[in-house]
């Protein structure tokens, strides 16, 4: 499908070539047999005869797995809200739909620890914003996302304890879920420190501490990156630092309700499926389980693979191991891995078979529209 990227490619500069290439059919494959192949021998060594009579098929698990779409949709359009918002209503709500497929099908092919800003930044420059304004764009949204976990996880924390980062605190495997869990909470607040630094407090030094950062031998080589970094968070700076309250709040409540109902559908999914959560999960597990949820997008931000893939499907049964339980209180390890596939079909496999379809669609519009702006102009 996304060999209709090669239309008019004479159009396109030889650096929005590359860009393109990073998102060709190629890309896609290798994340997509990576993770159907873990899922494919986690359910090989898990599922058992004896877990279908577990699975309880019922009219209230059909009417569940419906609204998980319905989240789904719910998520996009939460996304959708936030880039409206950002781009001050300059897009259409079916031109950010459309865009926030693309960005999300950029994640799911680049690694989690890089994310599809570089693709963001790409695909924005296309559409007619200035410049300051793309930049506002992508680098606010980085922000946005990192301030929803390093502001919210600590107070989550506080209150849950070490059980919302793993079921059974310090004990055997999980010391390596834990330290991970804080290597990358520091690790996203770092960045999002000098995010918020560059862009909200001081952007008139940022230029100078990336400068003297890449002034030694060994990072010369990210000099002009970083050099173009920090012009990109002061025309941010000039963007942002100017909008009202109101933009802000918008921007941030949208982000939150995104991650929200991200986490609140793989919680409808344990609904539809494990009796004993239907049965018991009160307010306090609920909030347990939605930070345990959030800890784990945390630790799943390091993954080096293509949007976790593979990585997220192994971790999921471990991180929710006391609440996927069969009906003896037990874990259920061929549970766990049909919920996990059920839930990277919905939030991954979606987006990259969208994707698919988005992508060549826009570009071709892309062209076509460079194509004709050159004959007006003939």
């Amino acid at each position: 499908m996304l060999q209709d990227q090669q239309v008019h490619e004479e159009t396109l500069t030889t650096e929005e070539q590359d860009m393109l290439n990073s998102v060709r059919f190629s890309r896609v494959i290798l994340p997509m047999l990576l993770g159907l192949s873990v899922v494919g021998y986690m359910m090989w060594r898990s599922f058992q005869k004896e877990d279908l009579p577990e699975l309880n098929w019922t009219l209230g698990t059909a009417v569940l797995l419906a609204f998980t779409v319905f989240l789904l949709g719910l998520r996009h359009m939460a996304y959708a809200l936030r880039l409206r918002v950002l781009t001050e209503g300059e897009f259409t709500w079916r031109k950010c739909i459309e865009l926030i497929f693309i960005w999300e099908f950029s994640s799911a092919i680049t690694p989690t620890s890089v994310g599809g800003s570089g693709v963001a930044l790409f695909v924005l420059s296309q559409e007619k914003l200035v410049t300051g304004k793309i930049a506002a764009i992508v680098f606010y949204t980085v922000i946005l996302d990192t301030a929803f976990f390093v502001i919210g996880l600590p107070i989550l924390l506080l209150l849950l304890g070490l059980p919302m980062i793993f079921p059974e605190g310090e004990a055997g495997g999980s010391s390596v879920i834990t330290n991970s869990f804080f290597i990358s909470y520091g690790l996203m607040m770092t960045y999002g420190s000098l995010f918020f630094y560059g862009i909200i407090i001081r952007p008139d030094k940022i230029r100078s501490l990336l400068g003297w950062l890449t002034s030694w031998r060994f990072t010369k080589r990210f000099r002009r990156r970083a050099i173009k970094m920090a012009s990109d968070m002061i025309a941010t700076s000039r963007e942002i630092r100017t909008k009202p309250f109101l933009y802000h709040a918008t921007a941030f409540g949208a982000t939150a309700a995104a991650w929200s109902i991200r986490f609140g559908l793989v919680m409808v999914l344990m609904l539809a499926f494990i009796p004993a959560v239907r049965e018991g999960l009160g307010w306090a597990q609920q909030t347990l389980l939605y930070g345990r949820l959030k800890a784990m997008y945390v630790v799943l931000a390091l993954s080096p693979t293509p949007g976790g893939t593979g990585i997220a499907e192994a971790a999921f049964g471990p991180f929710l191991r006391d609440f996927i339980v069969d009906s003896n209180g037990k874990y259920a390890a061929g549970m766990a891995v049909l919920i996990a596939f059920i839930w990277r079909l919905l939030t991954y496999y979606f987006y990259i078979l969208a994707g698919t379809i988005a992508v060549p669609n826009w570009i071709r519009g892309v062209v076509n529209e460079r194509i004709r702006k050159r004959k007006s102009n003939d």
